[in-house]
């Protein structure tokens, strides 16, 4: 992989880079023995704006490719190097969940942010969440990541997904039609974009409670103006038959 070597900081004249950084292919050679550690990309962004620039460019990206391979080759098949919101917003999308504890959305439970091990994300499952007249869209949904006993709330999942495309996509075209309003103080947890309330605009379909496993009345999510989506779901009780399947 041929990278465009920038040597120095573009930080400032007080920071202390200034003196020039490794190469960029160095630095990728040594994140990819890293296995593109997260962690570690997060915390090399840290240091000044030109390792943040690289981040935010190549190792988030390399992130992405290995986590989720297929997802990403679909996501890029279109013949763009790029995705929607930045690959940053991305990767932290595959791997945080963002729950709910600013007082913003989903005010009916406090569950904080956390990140998550692996998730699958499922392309199928998308069409789920999609109205009839806009399943050519293509979107990935997460399966939810369950926070069970959750008081009056019962059995809580938080799922999230990222539309292909979401410029042009059917749902965006739709939601700017029915002059759907943005949340007036809520922001996407991933790329800091402003949100659309899918509820509100009556853009929920009756198939993304079957998808989900969850109460048809008790589900309700977000997509930002670059595609993430996000929401929360009261899950339905596991019935005996299930529960006894599963002990298996």
């Amino acid at each position: 992989m041929i990278l465009t070597k920038q040597y120095r900081c573009i930080h400032s004249s007080s920071c202390q880079c200034t003196k020039g950084h490794l190469s960029e292919d160095l630095i990728f050679l040594v994140f990819q023995q890293l296995n593109w550690n997260p962690k570690l990309i997060a915390t090399l962004s840290l240091v000044c704006k030109w390792f943040d620039d690289l981040d935010k460019r190549v190792l988030w990206k390399e992130f992405c490719k290995t986590r989720a391979p297929k997802m990403m080759l679909d996501l890029q098949s279109s013949g763009s190097h790029s995705v929607d919101g930045n690959w940053r917003a991305l990767g932290k999308l595959l791997i945080y969940c963002s729950g709910c504890s600013g007082g913003h959305l989903f005010n009916s439970v406090q569950i904080p942010g956390h990140f998550v091990y692996r998730t699958r994300f499922s392309r199928t499952s998308g069409k789920s969440f999609l109205l009839p007249q806009c399943r050519t869209d293509i979107l990935y949904v997460s399966d939810p990541c369950e926070h069970l006993d959750q008081g009056e709330e019962g059995d809580v999942g938080f799922f999230r997904g990222v539309f292909k495309l979401f410029l042009v996509s059917k749902v965006r075209k739709m939601l700017i039609d029915r002059a759907a309003k943005l949340h007036p103080t809520a922001v996407c947890p991933y790329c800091k974009a402003k949100l659309w309330d899918m509820l509100q605009a009556k853009m929920i379909p009756q198939s993304a409670s079957c998808s989900l496993g969850a109460y048809e009345d008790c589900i309700e999510y977000y997509v930002c103006l670059n595609g993430h989506m996000l929401g929360i779901c009261t899950l339905l009780p596991l019935s005996d038959s299930e529960e006894a399947s599963g002990s298996e």
